[in-house]
């Protein structure tokens, strides 16, 4: 912790010592973090796994996406290197080859891998854990209760047990979901990060903005343009990922190179282009939701969010906590082609507000 190059914030340090309390209590911690978007929970979990790394058990931490999960075993593999971290981490996917698969179950069955990193792949009755004291759940409204109980069952104790979500749950919500567990909450960003500018705008300045989105590129950086369909529709008046991204490519994006994501490609084509994007190969992701949870580009400091009338709030501020990662000032726009005084007004709150709590 001492090495780490920034300090903890207070609100991480609280929680930090609230998840050690309750691994040492001797009574079974049920944990949920719920932090806004990039108040830096990661850190903790990885805290909370090297802890029980460092007691002689193992520790498991389930991502809802190969993207995700690749990006934490990268995080924890790297710092391990950084402050010679005597333990060994393991990823297991569902699109590793068998025998990729093979080795890292060898690893985990003979306690080799102390800190167990996965998608839901980890809960396939193939990977067998020696000790495993410590289950730790990513964005967790993404797993079913089913999927959180099958892996804890996997360990001979009754393992601790974290989950963490950015999506705030009003509190009353939260005790219907999640009555069986204490929460911390985590709110503020880390150290260093500015905060990112959210502006709205009305379709006439749509070329201005693309304008804008070249001049990022140019300078070095890479953005996401967030569309809420995949393609044109007769019912809907939305401008669809495939048709911008056929329109961009074909006039301001002509000599930079850029990808279509949606949630209709296949999981391997969705790894490469994110794979690629995080590499820096690709400059512009047109995208729908796909990205909304857990992406950690630090380069990508733009966001266009194409009709924003037609997403929820909270929903927009998680898809705007992919930008703002990294030390440069970052911006999120919102263009909408609907005029209505209350729409404008709806988009107003998320320009003046970065908390998701008060969304």
């Amino acid at each position: 912790e001492a090495a780490l190059p920034y300090a903890l914030t207070e609100a991480q340090k609280g929680t930090l010592s609230q998840v050690y309390a309750d691994l040492k209590s001797g009574k079974v911690m049920n944990r949920l973090i719920q932090g806004d978007v990039g108040s830096g929970k990661t850190i903790i979990a990885v805290l909370a796994l090297v802890s029980a790394a460092e007691n002689g058990f193992q520790g498991a931490l389930m991502a809802p996406t190969e993207v995700l999960a690749k990006q934490h075993y990268e995080t924890v593999e790297a710092m391990f290197r950084k402050y010679d971290v005597p333990f060994c981490a393991v990823l297991v996917t569902g699109s590793m080859t068998a025998k990729e698969k093979r080795l890292a179950y060898e690893k985990i069955a003979s306690h080799e891998a102390d800190i167990i990193i996965g998608t839901h792949a980890l809960i396939q009755d193939d990977v067998v854990f020696a000790r495993l004291a410590l289950v730790v759940t990513d964005e967790q409204h993404r797993f079913g209760v089913e999927q959180r109980a099958k892996l804890s069952n996997k360990s001979q104790f009754a393992p601790d047990i974290l989950v963490m979500t950015a999506t705030p749950i009003p509190r009353t919500l939260a005790l219907t979901i999640y009555g069986d567990l204490d929460t911390s909450m985590m709110q503020g960003k880390p150290v260093g990060r500015k905060p990112i500018e959210t502006l709205c705008y009305t379709g006439e300045k749509r070329n201005a903005v693309y304008e804008g989105l070249v001049r990022q590129v140019q300078s070095g950086h890479q953005a996401y343009v967030v569309c809420a369909l995949i393609d044109e529709s007769e019912g809907v008046e939305a401008r669809s990922a495939t048709e911008v991204y056929i329109e961009l490519q074909a006039t301001y994006l002509k000599n930079i190179p850029c990808a279509l994501l949606h949630g209709r490609l296949k999981n391997q084509e969705k790894e490469e282009i994110m794979t690629r994007f995080a590499a820096g190969e690709i400059k512009v992701l047109i995208t729908t939701t796909v990205i909304e949870v857990g992406v950690n580009v630090p380069n990508a400091t733009l966001m266009i969010i194409e009709n924003a009338d037609r997403f929820g709030l909270a929903q927009m501020h998680q898809l705007r906590g992919r930008v703002g990662r990294g030390k440069d000032q970052s911006y999120c726009v919102l263009l909408t082609d609907n005029d209505n005084q209350e729409t404008l007004e709806r988009l107003q709150v998320l320009r003046d507000s970065d908390n998701g709590f008060f969304l």
